[in-house]
């Protein structure tokens, strides 16, 4: 319930009021509402880092240098994967969709990350190596 009420609730009334006259307004306003919401995933981000210096990662030295390996090649290597499947004749996009394709699918978005790992792992030790690839 929790998850639904600080994720879905809002991802559904987005897509709803997409129908209805506030997308005009939105078209009216895209440079007020766009600076709107980077002020706000600065603040998400800004809060989420704020918790963690203040009650402490709960990783070790070695933790943290193994995020920092291991994660760059996750990422890299999700890329290229995702750059050959778009690219295999099963889906035959052109290169440049295959790219756009493999980056929009290897990345995350804080907004919608955060709430949802925040939920589903409340409580638990070391949520930072949970919501590490999210960073990044």
């Amino acid at each position: 319930l929790k998850l639904c009420n600080k994720v879905l609730l809002p991802v559904s009334i987005g897509q709803l009021l997409r129908s209805t006259r506030a997308k005009n307004v939105y078209e009216q306003n895209t440079k007020l509402f766009k600076r709107s919401q980077e002020l706000i995933l600065l603040g998400i981000v800004w809060n989420a880092f704020c918790n963690a210096f203040s009650r402490g990662f709960g990783l070790d030295a070695t933790n943290v240098i193994t995020l920092l390996t291991i994660l760059p090649l996750l990422h890299t290597g999700s890329l290229l994967g995702l750059f050959s499947l778009f690219k295999s004749p099963f889906i035959n996009l052109s290169k440049k969709e295959a790219v756009a394709a493999a980056f929009a699918a290897s990345h995350k978005t804080l907004a919608f990350g955060l709430p949802l790992v925040k939920t589903v792992f409340e409580g638990a030790y070391k949520v930072c190596l949970v919501c590490s690839k999210t960073f990044f």
